[in-house]
């Protein structure tokens, strides 16, 4: 008898190992994907429950059953900490590591750049290239997308901060814009906290349509501060801004790339050669380093600046200076 009892404990003892073995090889064993797909597309609702999860990998095209899913990730006592989110699933995925992605939350994400100087027809361009990101905005008007964003009645150029946005599949390019949207309320508020005493500046406004002029004009990073010093310079004394990105902005598509002397003789609003003062909008996104510029400009006398040919600028506080430096950089004189 007592050989009987050994025996059925020894055939259970290895029922049990054979079972823990075998469920071993099932946790590091790659799990098949539908149709032999590379990868597949998993997302998962804010609110599903752990049941919920393992039929939604189902769903999404693993040949796996879901109760047998459930049961590992209650056993693993991970399933309380799977997060919602988009996620990729690659060939060659194991429920081990499927569990440990979705309790990470290592969602698939994507990114878009918004670049420092573009203007808004170059982020509108960019967001509908953007891989996998939902165009919901492609078919409203610059008004209705603004309202949308909780600032009806603004325009939309310059209002975005410059940066790499990642987001998840199939996100809404809004959700996008209003990330960029904060971004820059932020930065711009930042910097106009440490505005300097002798800016001429009025309002943050101005300054965010300021810090566009300089982004544009700037060659080299050194010479913002002193760009934003002609600038204010010219504020201060009613003299024309005399900008020609103001000018290239104001003529919209219809520039070539060849700005002629018709064009600087054409008024508009953004003609800053024959209207005074700062122009009605931003002409683009400036990025942090303009903002500050725009707020703390370089002290001097500066009125004007000719380029140099290596991306640097020579600056003059009278007329006659900045005519030789012109003859001697532009003429070759």
């Amino acid at each position: 008898m007592r050989r009987f009892f050994r025996t059925v404990f020894l055939l259970a003892l290895l029922a049990a190992l054979g079972a823990a073995a075998a469920g071993w090889w099932w946790l590091q064993h790659p799990l098949p994907l539908r149709g032999n797909a590379a990868s597949l597309d998993l997302s998962i609702e804010p609110g599903t429950l752990p049941r919920g999860v393992a039929q939604a990998v189902r769903d999404a095209g693993v040949e796996v059953d879901p109760r047998v899913l459930f049961a590992w990730f209650r056993v693993s006592g991970e399933a309380q900490r799977i997060k919602a989110g988009s996620y990729e699933l690659e060939r060659g995925i194991t429920p081990m590591r499927l569990l440990d992605k979705l309790a990470r939350g290592e969602e698939s994400l994507r990114a878009v750049t918004l670049v420092e100087g573009w203007n808004w027809r170059q982020v509108r361009a960019a967001l509908a290239k953007a891989e996998q990101l939902r165009p919901d905005t492609a078919q409203m008007s610059d008004a209705d997308l603004m309202k949308t964003l909780g600032r009806p009645g603004v325009a939309p150029e310059g209002r975005f901060f410059p940066d790499t946005y990642t987001y998840s599949k199939g996100s809404s390019d809004v959700k996008v814009l209003q990330r960029a949207l904060r971004a820059m309320d932020k930065r711009l508020a930042e910097a106009w906290a440490q505005r300097s005493q002798q800016s001429i500046l009025k309002t943050p406004e101005e300054a965010l349509i300021l810090a566009s002029i300089v982004e544009k004009e700037t060659g080299k990073a050194a010479d913002r501060t002193l760009i934003a010093a002609v600038f204010q310079n010219r504020l201060r004394t009613g003299m024309p801004l005399q900008t020609d990105p103001t000018v290239i902005y104001g003529l919209g598509e219809r520039f070539d790339g060849n700005l002629r002397k018709v064009d600087l003789q054409t008024d508009s609003p953004y003609n800053t050669y024959l209207r005074p003062g700062l122009p009605p909008t931003p002409i683009a996104m400036p990025g942090k380093a303009s903002l500050l510029a725009a707020v703390q400009p370089a002290a001097g006398n500066f009125l004007y600046f000719v380029a140099k040919g290596d991306g640097s600028s020579h600056f003059s506080g009278s007329l006659d200076e900045h005519n030789n430096a012109v003859n001697k950089y532009q003429r070759g004189k």
